[in-house]
């Protein structure tokens, strides 16, 4: 019987989640690395025992784990990134020279053809890849040489490369985003880029036509159509249906256009999922009562979905890699919050049940599909 394998980063340490296909029971294993955030964990699609895990502290720096065997065993890889501790270039926001940092990896997203592959998005903004499974990396650097570099401007997190998409359907497209310099598109494997914010909007850039600049919270998409991609900005949600060359504004009857994540269904890509918060200095829901928001008709109309959630004094938030959906015939949603619960819905929304609570804060969420 098919179930699921849940994936949760925290502030203190990782936990693997398991069910099978009721998603009613759970087993739950860890924390591995207590104690150290846990920025981004990631299976791959290929290998089902094939996991990857951005490992980070403030005083011993970055590490990249990898389990071969769902999780039960780590083994530390790729512990030196190729500008680790060096000082780098990078033409930043003033126009002027700055040292490129390497800082944390922000996100890993395994390839969707090859098990020992997989890329990573760091911050500061490059890209990086490892064809060995993590035992070596090499940058992308058509990416961080853009000739956009010194409009790049850090969010409040930091200048961190977070979403990575890889398109099933064009094996050498890649979109990626970056806080706070917008969406970036390869469709030469990572080779060269092109900006890709046309039609973007933001009350901080006054200018309507700018390429860059853009708070880009995260970005998803439908595998089955993987042209129509969803965004999650810093105010506004937005909707491509050209793989980037263009967006329009969907936030329609949100009760706020701000949030982190976005995610699509795993069947069906016109059906869509927020969690609103209330402002960019307010990260909690509006109200106090914890929805999530989905959308059937491609982000014209949103509805509410509460069953299951707290509906009062509930004052978390949930940050832009802590949603996931799996791939069953009933699709399941998940997310994890800064309060430390994370919750699925195997019915697509309708009604909501905690997995676990009181985890330290939930930074990540994805999810294996297990056969």
């Amino acid at each position: 019987m098919s179930g699921v394998r849940v994936l949760v980063g925290t502030r203190k340490g990782a936990f693997v989640l398991e069910s099978d296909s009721a998603r009613a029971k759970w087993d739950v294993a860890g924390p591995f690395f207590g104690g150290w955030e846990i920025y981004h964990m990631k299976g791959s699609p290929v290998n089902p025992n094939r996991i990857y895990a951005s490992q980070t502290s403030g005083w011993f720096g970055q590490i990249v784990q990898r389990s071969d065997d769902g999780g039960k065993t780590w083994e530390a890889v790729g512990n030196e990134f190729p500008y680790a501790g060096e000082t780098g270039t990078h033409q930043w926001y003033d126009g002027t020279p700055h040292p490129w940092e390497f800082k944390r990896v922000w996100h890993l997203e395994p390839s969707l053809t090859d098990a020992d592959t997989v890329y990573a998005g760091v911050e500061d903004a490059a890209l990086f890849r490892s064809t060995d499974a993590g035992a070596s990396w090499h940058e992308l650097p058509g990416l961080r040489t853009h000739a956009t570099g010194n409009r790049w401007q850090p969010g409040a997190g930091g200048l961190g490369l977070h979403t990575i998409l890889l398109d099933p359907k064009d094996p050498k497209r890649i979109t990626i985003a970056i806080s706070a310099a917008g969406a970036f598109r390869s469709d030469d494997g990572g080779e060269t880029w092109k900006a890709a914010n046309k039609g973007l909007q933001s009350k901080y850039l006054p200018d309507p036509n700018a390429e860059v600049g853009f708070c880009v919270h995260h970005l998803a998409h439908n595998p089955k159509r993987p042209e129509t991609v969803y965004m999650q900005l810093h105010w506004n949600v937005m909707r491509s249906d050209d793989a980037g060359d263009s967006w329009r504004l969907i936030s329609g009857n949100l009760p706020s256009d701000f949030g982190f994540p976005v995610e699509v269904h795993a069947h069906d890509p016109e059906t869509v999922y927020v969690v609103p918060i209330k402002s960019d200095s307010e990260h909690y829901p509006p109200d106090g009562k914890l929805r999530v928001y989905r959308s059937r008709t491609g982000g014209t109309e949103w509805e509410a979905l509460t069953d299951g959630l707290p509906q009062e004094d509930c004052y978390v938030n949930v940050l832009r890699d802590a949603m996931a959906v799996d791939q069953l015939s009933s699709c399941g949603i998940y997310f994890g919050t800064t309060g430390g619960q994370v919750y699925v819905s195997p019915d697509s929304g309708d009604h909501w049940q905690a997995i676990v609570r009181d985890l330290p804060a939930v930074l990540s969420v994805e999810v294996q599909t297990l056969p």
